[in-house]
């Protein structure tokens, strides 16, 4: 087993409601800009507000004939993963594509494709549904079709553990290189899930805001907050140990220190009062990182602005880091990307300590009085150092990993 600073991130790429690329995304999040907006696609439905990506043109970004086979979650994952190997400026004619590993958390895979082909098969007959129908839906075609993209011949897996599959994607890649099974890994999340089935169950379910205004709708840990707003998304990073990067030259942009992942074994959808399975993998990313509890500088939440959530989150950090580290959550701006939070806010907490800046909580404006943190609500310098990302999601799953900068 390598050492506990073993994982160096050379390559970021980010596809968010904040923006296409890693700048336009970071500087929506720094600014506090909500994207949230009413969505055409959903109306009729009980809640019609919603995050995407603005200006994706797949088309475009992909070509027409390619983009047409594949399902938007793959389409997204591809751009990210484009720009995270375009930054590491890796060489995939002369790599041993054989050591090049592939992981994508998705919570859903392609439910855009499948609810239209549904309807086709209930509105014409069997005939007519798409024969793509499976190579466009299976929740592993992202880590497929990226693998293809760029000829990674090693191990190649979706991981779906619900709104946390980003974060465990990248402590399961840091695994990877760091049991010398890989010498890198293309890591990451993506969703989109934002199709009138999937969300009018998440309303049903009562999940989301129902606030008139979008631009507010998102607010966690604010006494007024009711819910998350839905968003798609992408985010891919390339993971490679530390050495080989030093010797390579390649900036490196971050590193992932350590990984805990624990279950509530709870309830289907709701986190145990106690909060003991997000303290301990809280705790269990920190024993692998080499440090304690006082090292950390930063947490960026999984803060969903759903009451009961946000509240066990906070109550646990407040046990856990009573030295008040500065506390952000980015779904104020970009709602929630679902299977993609974990990634893309694992790649925020990597650029908040690079650039020295925590970005704001959007959208909250008054504090549950029953939350003891300090929740940075402008825009803070912070002193680079540790942050902890956190990630949980339906069914008790917690993710949680260590990250630090250069």
């Amino acid at each position: 087993m390598a050492g506990p600073d073993d994982v160096a991130v050379t390559g970021l790429g980010l596809v968010t409601p904040g923006g296409i690329g890693v700048e336009p995304s970071w500087a929506a999040v720094q600014a506090g800009r909500s994207a949230a907006a009413h969505d055409p696609n959903l109306a009729g439905n009980p809640v019609t507000i919603s995050c995407r990506v603005p200006g994706f043109d797949p088309e475009a970004l992909l070509g027409g004939r390619r983009a047409h086979r594949l399902d938007r979650f793959v389409q997204l994952a591809l751009v990210a993963a484009k720009e995270a190997m375009t930054e590491a400026g890796l060489d995939t004619e002369t790599w041993d594509g054989a050591r090049v590993g592939v992981v994508i958390g998705s919570a859903g895979g392609g439910a855009e494709t499948f609810e239209a082909q549904h309807r086709v098969l209930l509105q014409e007959n069997p005939a007519w549904v798409s024969p793509l129908l499976l190579p466009m839906h299976l929740s592993n075609m992202a880590a497929g079709q990226v693998a293809m993209e760029f000829g990674a011949r090693g191990p190649n897996m979706v991981v779906a553990t619900a709104c946390a599959s980003g974060a465990t994607a990248i402590g399961i890649a840091r695994d990877l290189l760091a049991r010398d099974r890989c010498d890198i890994v293309l890591a990451g999340g993506t969703e989109a899930l934002l199709n009138p089935v999937t969300m009018a169950g998440f309303a049903r379910m009562g999940a989301l805001s129902k606030r008139d205004d979008p631009g507010t709708a998102s607010r966690p840990f604010d006494t007024d907050r009711d819910g998350f707003v839905g968003a798609e998304g992408a985010a891919m990073l390339v993971l490679e140990r530390l050495a080989d990067a030093k010797a390579s030259g390649r900036r490196i942009r971050g590193r992932v220190l350590g990984y805990g992942a624990t279950a509530d074994a709870h309830h289907i959808t709701s986190p145990d009062p106690d909060g003991r399975g997000v303290r301990a993998a809280i705790e269990a990313a920190l024993q692998e990182a080499g440090a304690t509890a006082a090292d950390v500088r930063h947490v960026n939440a999984h803060g969903t602005s759903t009451p009961l959530n946000d509240l066990v989150e906070a109550q646990v950090l407040a046990r856990v880091l009573p030295h008040r580290p500065l506390v952000t959550s980015t779904k104020g701006v970009t709602g929630h990307m679902m299977g993609a939070a974990g990634a893309a806010e694992a790649v925020f907490s990597m650029l908040a300590m690079e650039r020295g800046m925590v970005p704001p909580t959007a959208n909250t404006t008054m504090l549950d009085p029953r939350i003891d943190i300090d929740v940075v609500l402008a825009a803070t310098p912070v002193t680079p150092g540790l942050v902890l990302s956190n990630s949980f999601g339906f069914g008790g799953q917690n993710a949680v990993l260590a990250i630090a900068g250069a």
